[in-house]
């Protein structure tokens, strides 16, 4: 927990591909971390949430997310994976979800189209693309460059989420590494350390909103102009005018 993140999220994996595949209650941290450590360099607690991700491969494995369910609501962010083109339409433009997973790990078998994408971003939906892969494989890497490269195109940069995904502590890295890695899919500077910073915020937040049936507004402290802070004196803008 050393390198520089103050939230991480835990993942659970739900493929209706697999049979007997049930969306069950999250674990709460407390039953997996005694106590939690502290954030490197503050004084707070590292903040613990819960990840749904439901890998879809046919059109009925969305009835699940358009239901009430009592256990989908207790998650914190809820993702989903779409394996065809009219699947990831039907994430873009009508499912609840906070994040579209991207497949990283092979040729994507469709093109990204801008309307679908458009609309996720209206909606407050974010995308998601792992780096994992792409530091444990050169032909997963390509596959991962290639793939969001087609993203970017599409999406101009806007709404991308980069997580890992790791299943061991050497797969991680951290939030500066991470942005760097975002130059390679194609991101700006700036669009690659929203993407590991104020991105990852935002999805957070509409996971929030989702879970409450209400809007979150949180404020964003802004900079006032050199001419507001020092104004200038009557007696000199006189003298000006004249």
């Amino acid at each position: 927990f050393l390198v520089g993140y103050s939230a991480v999220a835990l993942n659970h994996i739900v493929d209706f591909k697999e049979k007997k595949q049930e969306i069950a209650k999250p674990v709460s941290p407390s039953e997996l971390f005694p106590s939690l450590p502290i954030v490197q360099g503050t004084s707070k607690r590292l903040k613990v949430l819960t990840r749904l991700t439901l890998v879809v491969s046919d059109p009925s494995h969305c009835n699940l997310l358009r239901s009430t369910s009592t256990n989908i609501r207790l998650y914190d962010i809820i993702a989903v994976f779409p394996k065809t083109e009219k699947l990831f339409h039907i994430a873009c433009t009508t499912l609840d979800v906070d994040l579209v997973c991207i497949n990283v790990t092979e040729k994507l078998p469709f093109y990204f189209r801008r309307p679908p994408v458009n609309m996720a971003i209206d909606r407050g939906i974010y995308f998601e693309l792992l780096y994992t892969p792409a530091i444990k494989d050169s032909t997963m890497r390509r596959y991962t460059i290639s793939n969001a490269i087609s993203l970017m195109q599409i999406c101009k940069g806007k709404n991308i989420v980069i997580s890992s995904a790791a299943e061991r502590p050497l797969e991680l890295r951290g939030p500066y590494d991470v942005a760097n890695l975002g130059l390679l899919f194609g991101l700006s500077e700036g669009e690659a350390k929203a993407a590991v910073s104020t991105n990852c915020r935002a999805t957070m937040l509409h996971g929030e909103t989702r879970k409450s049936a209400c809007g979150i507004v949180y404020t964003v402290k802004k900079l006032r102009k050199v001419e507001e802070e020092e104004p200038v004196p009557v007696c000199k803008k006189a003298k000006t005018q004249a």
